[in-house]
């Protein structure tokens, strides 16, 4: 068995069930991103397994959250490669997004946000490699977020698993700033420069 097929060679891909779509449909796109945010927290994994700072202590249960949540995104991939005629086949939980899943990423959102401080402004990524590797990720979720909602699919559930996932991933970047006392990093002030006149001169048409 050869690892190309060439059926894509025509703009299409084939969704689970069967059917084809072209690759720059709303369908193929989300699942597409939903892949990207798998291998982003793959990514963090990876960095928060190097760690030796503060963050270091919390990487067992972060590897246990990341490695759960990135078998998650398979259930979300098949569930938003299954076209609306083969949704009938769909499996809860195994091919399909249900509640239970759901729930289950809430209650790690509770879990983890009662082990830090929680900010009170905004907050600046970057304090260490494992926190910036998880809020690149964070946003890659929510970018899958809004594509699942381009779909306009009512039926499916990955929509909300993806709110609730950019939720929990903000969680645990924010708790491995800091183990369980996160500092507060807010955004600063906007410095005001007042133009000189020669920046005004440079700023006028010729």
């Amino acid at each position: 068995m050869k690892l190309y097929t060439r059926k894509g060679d025509d703009g299409t891909t084939g969704l689970y069930f069967g059917g084809r779509e072209p690759k720059h449909s709303p369908r193929p796109s989300a699942y597409g991103d939903v892949d990207e945010a798998q291998s982003s927290l793959g990514f963090a994994r990876a960095v928060a397994g190097q760690a030796t700072g503060p963050e270091a202590g919390i990487v067992p249960y972060l590897d246990d959250i990341l490695i759960g949540v990135q078998r998650d995104l398979w259930v979300v991939m098949a569930d938003l490669a299954t076209g609306p005629d083969s949704r009938a086949k769909l499996t809860d939980g195994a091919t399909r997004v249900d509640q239970p899943m759901i729930d289950r990423l809430e209650s790690l959102i509770d879990d983890v946000t009662g082990r830090f401080a929680m900010p009170t402004e905004f907050v600046v990524p970057g304090a260490n490699p494992t926190a910036a590797a998880l809020d690149v990720a964070r946003t890659v979720v929510r970018r899958a977020e809004r594509s699942v909602v381009a779909i306009g699919d009512q039926s499916s559930l990955a929509g909300a698993y993806l709110n609730r996932l950019s939720d929990l991933v903000w969680a645990v970047a924010r708790w491995a700033e800091g183990g369980e006392s996160v500092a507060v990093r807010s955004v600063p002030k906007p410095v005001s420069h007042p133009a000189t006149d020669d920046t005004r001169r440079n700023e006028e048409p010729p």
